[in-house]
């Protein structure tokens, strides 16, 4: 406060001092009767818990749990704190250049797919494949492994297909496994169409790039793996509290569950579900 700093810059009396600022004594003497310690212990738990999010994403998460505290003075006590994040500057394109991804309009009509690497700790490489419903942004599959070819790739595709059906489309980036022979011919046969973002140009599969910024900060930055068993049980509890929990502006503040929850497991698209009434009728027949 400027009060304080030409006390102690200049040794100048409190009435000298205020007089400069314009300021009476009696607000200078005044001490805030609000207790907010219940904030600041909130806000602490926050911060250890999540320590790469911003005010926003907190406020949110406060207030999902119920408390009813005031954006401003959730927001005072977080500055006070020293919170306070810097923003990143960030290159805009052009409009002409600009590609806006189109939200889908329900599950499954399109995915976004890609990989991501780190380092155990013995030196070994290993990257990690993560899925997401474009429509709700939905964490599908966060999963780590020290080789990912495209038969691994394949794999998982048909879990998720098993749990909840597959997609219409499948974006993703022109990586070897994704332009393979393998997985080309395993879209054909699911009626799966692959859709490629222009190289270099990572906007182009916007979705996903930000649910891997999130996954950096708070997994890959935030901890050293000794297995790849173990990275993967962090990595399935982080992408239970990001589907459950995480706050996304896009969606209203909301979850991707609490935004759109699945309504069917294996029959969650349409042509599971056509699938599921022929053989109800071959039974009934």
């Amino acid at each position: 406060m400027i009060v304080t700093y030409l006390i102690k810059k200049y040794n100048a009396s409190v009435d000298q001092s205020v007089s400069i600022v314009n300021m009476s004594r009696s607000s200078w003497y005044y001490k805030s009767k609000v207790d907010d310690s219940e904030i600041v212990s909130k806000l602490e738990q926050m911060v250890e818990k999540y320590p790469n999010r911003g005010f926003e994403n907190y406020y949110h998460r406060i207030r999902r749990e119920g408390k009813k505290w005031a954006w401003c003075r959730i927001l005072r006590v977080y500055r006070e704190m020293g919170l306070v994040r810097r923003v990143k500057k960030r290159f805009n394109l052009p409009d002409a250049q600009r590609k806006p991804l189109q939200q889908p309009d329900r599950h499954n009509e399109t995915w976004s797919m890609d990989f991501m690497s780190d380092s155990l700790v013995d030196g070994r490489k290993f990257r990690i494949l993560n899925i997401l419903d474009d429509y709700n942004r939905e964490c599908l599959v966060s999963e780590g492994s020290i080789s990912f070819p495209a038969k691994r790739v394949i794999d998982q595709l048909e879990r998720l297909k098993e749990d909840i059906g597959l997609p219409s489309y499948i974006r993703t980036d022109n990586g070897p496994e994704f332009t393979s022979n393998d997985y080309k011919e395993w879209c054909k046969k699911n009626e799966v169409t692959p859709v490629y973002a222009e190289p270099g140009k990572p906007t182009q599969n916007g979705y996903i790039e930000r649910l891997n910024r999130t996954f950096r900060e708070d997994v890959l930055d935030a901890y050293m793996f000794n297995s790849i068993n173990q990275f993967n049980i962090i990595s399935e509890k982080w992408k239970n509290d990001y589907n459950e929990y995480h706050p996304h502006q896009s969606l209203g503040h909301m979850s991707p569950k609490e935004y759109a929850p699945r309504v069917f497991n294996s029959f969650n698209n349409e042509k599971s579900l056509r699938d599921f009434s022929s053989l109800k009728c071959e039974k009934l027949a």
